[in-house]
């Protein structure tokens, strides 16, 4: 009987990955319907968040997209924080990581739309204004996820120390 698992001739194997170790052994597509199921959930959420966020801060054509720019700090802030939460402190159910990180979070944030608001500050004859956008986001993006790790790390150490 051949494993499901099975990969064809040439294909090339990851690794960092131990087939002996049952964890690592690619699952059937059941196992992975609570996954799926709750990353959309939680991309759902995000994604309407998100959402609420441009209507309440609404970018006029041409300007410079500060909701998005703040939506992707705050989402990459939040990020920093819950990796440090979940990977140090708290052993969570194995759904909490694809729900908030991947679904929630990653709706949230949206590097599309950051590329939607770059060419149309571009189509804006504002290309030193998309440029400086498509800079700032990156910056502050890496800014805020690791200085909000540092940070979690930091009051941590203190609340058990």
């Amino acid at each position: 009987m051949k494993p499901s698992h099975s990969r064809a001739a040439g294909e090339p194997t990851d690794p960092d990955v131990d087939l002996h170790v049952p964890v690592q052994r690619p699952g059937t597509w059941r196992s992975q319907v609570s996954v799926v199921a709750v990353v959309a959930l939680g991309g759902a959420i995000g994604a309407s968040a998100r959402y609420g966020a441009s209507l309440l801060w609404p970018t006029a054509d041409g300007a410079f997209p500060w909701t998005t720019l703040g939506v992707n700090a705050v989402g990459c802030a939040v990020i920093g924080v819950f990796m440090v939460v979940i990977s140090d402190v708290w052993a969570a159910h194995r759904l909490v990581r694809p729900f908030l990180g991947t679904g929630v979070l990653g709706g949230f944030t949206t590097f599309s739309t950051y590329a939607v608001d770059i060419q149309r500050l571009v189509d804006a004859d504002r290309a030193r204004a998309g440029l400086a956008y498509l800079g700032l986001t990156l910056l502050v993006a890496l800014a805020a996820v690791w200085s909000a790790a540092w940070a979690t790390r930091r009051i941590v150490a203190w609340r058990q120390g």
